[in-house]
């Protein structure tokens, strides 16, 4: 150790937010305020001052603050990300000897001790701070010492004058933390509702295989649903190898189209669209389109090839043979996957493989692609995807990654970390009112609402819930879809089976959907009237109306003497947009029970009578109180979303 190590007094620690000692980086959106606090303190009783710095990764400047003492040593600061990117924050600390000088001097005085030699002391300070000030500055610090040394009163250091010394004061013996790692994508990334489809099954003619400008015609329809997300499965051709038939058969009929992951054929792999599907030029139209109905066009990133991809021939290396000579297919077993071969990252060509995928996604992000929903990331190494999402991102820090990864929690959460946007989650599987409250608050007010940004679905290709099997009906699938888009700020759902309320399991028990799209093209009638599309339109309208559905608020569960009810509420900061969220779990029966709001923390009247609007019927009335009576009845709607506004607020909220 050094001399000048060993004048270093003070210590930072304890900085938060931080993820794994900073290993890796937190993710805020723009606009968020971000809000650092630390530790910061030095032996004896000297003032310390801290302070927070911040700048856009790469950046030579930092952007400083100084840091409110929140008393027992614990200091913050806030600042707002106006742009995306990477960024850097880290909190300075060191003595101020000016202030400390400062701060006896005024006791001093108050005690009547004679300070004259303390004002040389401080014309010293003061000095000492004109050397490091430019200009002005320098000259008015100046000008202040040698009024120190004067036999003027004390009284004229103003507190403006004392800020000024300290700014300049002597920081080479300060104290640092570490500096942590920060990603501030687009709102996007926090706040969005996604609709699957497959392409090949939009044609409005039954038997005829959909296109890409099928699903041009089918945008006014998503849009109008409300969903700003249209996550399209596999587009690339089908390798007929072991082409699985309806049903997940091991036999497929000439007929059968086979399964969109297994991609890969005579006419390209991953960068190749399925020649029935049409065109580059007519999926490059297609994006375009679909911003103009304010959606974005969401692709399949799946790491896998059909045993008829180019690269099976041309990078044999890429994949893994077994003693046979064979190559291994994949596996879940008891499911098998003999469609489709899986990468090897352990070949001895990882890089050359590496470079391959990610051109594959520079590929589609030249084609208008801004977000991928990745297909089961947790089977392919971790540094491969810190690799991946860190390049892409450094290039376009724009793009968005949705990791399709139901695993274990610390896989999950690792994935995460090393970049993934959003996740699907364990939502899909947490149906009572116990497990509900207990998953989202762990998701919400845990160090993984930092780096976790989780995005519900009540049903997918894969799984079709049990709660929406055995009898449940519409007040099933409306139940979980409130439950998905008001817990979450991002949500979806794989429709059209979910609009049509499909049930049906290929075998009792089974997650796997009867007669999937996976294996089959299916034809949809959209305008069906028991179609659940208007109140999945007044969900999303709920939500892109309402602030507070939209942010990071953490859902508050309010106590309701039922457990078939669970009700939340959501605010934002200032209480102008308060939500209270009322489900009912039972999909056969009609629950009621007393609701209790902590009214003052919701900014609402003790007292005095206020305003509620239920958002799904536009229905209003008036509560008083904290304590309401609710009945759900399932045979009309299972839910209420309730904004809840004193007496003489106005009716309406917009973004």
């Amino acid at each position: 150790m050094n001399l000048s190590d060993g004048r270093r007094r003070v210590v930072v620690e304890g900085v938060q937010p931080e993820i794994d000692c900073g290993r890796f980086a937190i993710k805020r959106i723009t606009g968020d305020t971000v809000t650092v606090e630390a530790d910061v303190f030095a032996d004896g009783h000297d003032v310390v001052t801290g302070i927070l710095g911040w700048r856009r990764h790469g950046a030579k400047q930092w952007t400083e603050m100084p840091m409110e003492d929140l008393g027992n040593d614990r200091w913050r600061a806030s600042f707002v990300p106006e742009e995306i990117g990477n960024y850097e924050y880290s909190v300075r600390g060191w003595v101020d000897h000016f202030a400390t000088w400062w701060r006896g001097m005024q006791k001093k005085r108050e005690a009547g001790v004679d300070v004259k030699v303390d004002r040389l002391i401080g014309a010293d300070l003061i000095e000492a701070a004109a050397k490091r000030a430019p200009g002005e500055d320098a000259e008015r610090l100046l000008a202040q010492a040698e009024q120190l040394r004067g036999p003027g009163d004390l009284l004229g250091l103003s507190s403006e004058m004392v800020a000024l010394v300290s700014a300049y004061a002597d920081t080479t013996l300060a104290g640092s933390s570490q500096e942590y790692g920060m990603v501030v994508d687009r709102p996007r990334a926090r706040f969005s509702a996604w609709y699957e489809m497959f392409p090949r099954s939009a044609s409005d003619e039954p038997g005829r295989h959909g296109t890409l400008k099928d699903v041009e015609r089918r945008l006014p329809y998503v849009a109008g649903l409300g969903f700003d997300v249209l996550y399209l499965p596999p587009i690339h051709p089908i390798g007929v190898a072991h082409r699985k038939g309806k049903n997940n058969s091991t036999e497929a009929g000439p007929e059968d189209p086979g399964s969109p992951w297994a991609i890969g054929g005579a006419e390209g792999g991953h960068t190749a669209i399925h020649p029935e599907l049409g065109t580059i030029a007519d999926f490059d139209r297609l994006v375009v389109a679909a911003g103009r109905f304010g959606l974005e066009i969401a692709l399949d990133f799946a790491i896998q090839a059909s045993p008829d991809h180019p690269w099976v021939t041309e990078h044999p290396q890429w994949f893994r043979a077994r003693p046979d000579g064979t190559l291994q297919y994949a596996e879940n077993p008891p499911k098998k996957y003999q469609d489709i071969y899986p990468l090897d990252f352990e070949s001895e060509d990882w890089q050359n493989l590496w470079e391959a995928l990610k051109e594959v996604v520079d590929y589609w992000i030249g084609h208008g692609v801004k977000i991928f929903r990745v297909d089961n990331p947790h089977t392919k190494t971790f540094a491969f995807w810190e690799w991946l999402i860190g390049g892409v991102k450094a290039e376009h820090p724009d793009v968005l990654f949705l990791a399709e990864a139901f695993t274990r929690p610390k896989v999950m959460y690792r994935l995460a970390k090393l970049g993934f946007t959003q996740s699907y989650t364990y939502f899909t599987w947490r149906t009572t009112k116990a497990e509900l409250i207990e998953y989202v608050t762990e998701l919400t007010t845990t160090e993984v609402r930092e780096f976790f940004r989780p995005n519900f679905w009540p049903n997918t290709p894969d799984i079709l819930a049990q709660q929406l099997q055995g009898g449940g009906g519409r007040a099933a699938f409306v139940a979980r879809l409130i439950l998905a888009a008001c817990l979450s700020p991002s949500y979806g759902i794989y429709g059209p089976p979910f609009e049509m309320g499909e049930d049906a399991p290929i075998t009792p028990g089974s997650e796997e959907y009867l007669n999937s799209e996976k294996y089959e093209i299916r034809s949809w009638d959209l305008h069906r009237m028991d179609s659940l599309s208007e109140v999945i339109a007044r969900v999303n309208l709920a939500r892109n109306d309402n602030p507070a559905l939209q942010g990071d608020a953490i859902p508050a569960f309010q106590p309701v003497d039922n457990d078939q009810l669970i009700a939340w509420t959501k605010a934002t900061d200032d209480l102008s947009n308060v939500i209270l969220v009322v489900v009912n779990l039972d999909p056969h029966y009609a629950q009621s029970g007393w609701v209790d709001l902590p009214l003052a923390a919701l900014g609402l009247p003790a007292y005095d009578p206020y305003q509620v609007e239920d958002l799904l019927t536009g229905t209003r009335f008036t509560w008083s109180g904290p304590r309401n009576y609710v009945r759900l009845d399932p045979a009309a709607l299972p839910a209420h979303i309730l904004a809840l506004r004193p007496h003489d607020a106005p009716v309406s909220y917009g973004p």
